[in-house]
């Protein structure tokens, strides 16, 4: 299996698993020629999409997918604030109820973030094992255990976003919006530390903000905690044998 990143910022997100056979996208959030593109121009082998939450940077082409005939999964808060009560691509999906998107199996849960009913994602495949997704949440109380990859985020750093209200970059008054809506990379190593990280191959850092981040050392400092091998998410990246084993 592997991982291709079409997006991962607040211009828009999007994930790809796939392999020959079958394809799983991981957020909607920049334009479905990308989409198109990404998967050769045939949804054929796409099992569905799964959606944290409605911000448009997560959800840009979700009528796009419907109208290609792809299932779009998501809770039905965040279907209700798009305007989508009946479709029948529409896909309901609440925490802890584990659903199963052809061979993929994906248990939502409850994540923190400034929107109406927004979900983390656990995506179990035979070949990935098991992946913990987490996106704009600034905190997840849970606990996981027999992880094999993470896609996590890693917004911003304190203290630079700091340091740029300091210096009148940004105002303050979006620093305590991204506080309580986005995950640091101070929360991303807390998070990290909390859980068993034995069995991982890959983290995968996402999401990360264009003035309030720096790529090289947030790599560095999960790698340095870890142990794990890291890459930090960008257009265009595929990961290869993003799998349970790494050979």
């Amino acid at each position: 299996m592997d991982l291709k990143v079409l997006g991962s910022s607040s211009k828009g997100n999007c994930y790809i698993l796939e392999n020959e056979e079958e394809a799983l996208i991981i957020e909607c959030g920049v334009n479905i020629k990308d989409i198109k593109q990404a998967l050769d121009f045939s949804f054929k082998k796409v099992s569905g999409c799964i959606l944290t939450h409605e911000h448009k940077d997560h959800s840009f082409s979700l009528i796009d997918l419907l109208k290609a005939g792809v299932d779009v999964y998501a809770s039905k808060g965040t279907f209700t604030y798009l305007g989508y009560k009946q479709h029948h691509r529409i896909k309901h999906i609440r925490a802890g109820a584990i659903v199963e998107v052809s061979s993929f199996k994906v248990l939502p849960f409850k994540i923190q973030h400034d929107c109406v009913e927004p979900l983390g994602f656990i995506i179990n495949h035979q070949e990935t094992g098991n992946i913990l997704f987490i996106t704009d949440s600034y905190y997840v109380s849970n606990k996981f255990r027999n992880i094999n990859n993470i896609i996590i985020e890693a917004n911003f750093s304190e203290e630079l976003i700091q340091e740029n209200v300091r210096l009148g970059k940004i105002p303050e008054f979006l620093q305590d919006r991204v506080y309580t809506s986005h995950m640091s990379i101070e929360t991303c190593l807390k998070t990290l530390a909390a859980n068993d990280l034995s069995q991982v191959n890959n983290i995968v850092l996402i999401h990360l903000s264009d003035n309030n981040s720096n790529a090289e050392e947030f790599k560095a400092a999960v790698e340095g905690q870890t142990g794990k091998r890291v890459h930090v998410a960008d257009a265009g990246l595929i990961i290869e044998n993003f799998n349970k084993k790494p050979f």
